[in-house]
């Protein structure tokens, strides 16, 4: 069985990241969606080991100190992370996890584990990042400003990643994201006794 492999899905904010990845994982059945931990306190609807996994500050802290997070930061009054034991059991599994990231969060999941797939995802154009979170009605000028400025601080991190997928069409943008998940689950890396694959009786070379 090959391995699988984690994907990670950076972009700024208006460029579409949550519906590519609701879009990706409703159109494939082996993309498992990174489930981080939190110290903040679970809503009424959240379900724990479902929607975050809920510690204590304490037990937080002491899984940072022994290195059991790929990443992990200080948002607002609580930390977050994404727990290695959950990516790692649903890797050895043949899963691809797919986490949903900031630049900042992917950078430090670049440093502590390589063997990550880094894509970014990109507006049409400018205007339209602008035009879509105007569009959400949920922002004040003053924070549209502030996204809208911090979309160009984070383009220039752009080439930190291994890939690039434009967002202009939902379905398109999937499409390019499924050739990428294609062409990675060939790599010899993540296959074993591929010569056994191919050379024992019945065997199929798409198996």
């Amino acid at each position: 069985m090959a391995k699988g492999f984690l994907l990670v899905l950076s972009g700024p904010s208006g460029s579409g990241k949550g519906t590519v990845s609701q879009a990706l994982m409703q159109s494939r059945d082996d993309i498992v969606f990174s489930i981080s931990a939190t110290t903040r306190n679970p809503r009424a609807t959240e379900v724990d080991g479902e929607n975050y996994f809920f510690y204590d500050k304490d037990v937080f802290m002491d899984m940072v100190e022994k290195g059991e997070f790929i990443e992990h930061a200080f948002v607002h009054t609580n930390y977050y992370g994404t727990p290695k034991k959950f990516v790692f059991d649903q890797i050895e599994k043949g899963e691809i996890v797919l986490l949903e990231i900031d630049v900042q969060g992917a950078l430090q999941i670049k440093k502590n584990y390589k063997e990550a797939v880094f894509i970014f995802l990109l507006p049409p154009t400018m205007d339209e990042l602008r035009n879509r979170i105007v569009k959400r009605g949920t922002e004040t000028e003053e924070d549209i400003d502030t996204r809208f400025s911090n979309a160009f601080k984070e383009l220039d991190f752009v080439g930190e990643y291994d890939f690039f997928v434009v967002n202009d069409k939902v379905d398109a943008a999937v499409a390019d994201i499924e050739a990428i998940i294609h062409s990675e689950k060939l790599r010899v890396k993540r296959h074993n006794g591929i010569k056994e694959l191919v050379t024992r009786k019945g065997g199929s070379k798409n198996e």
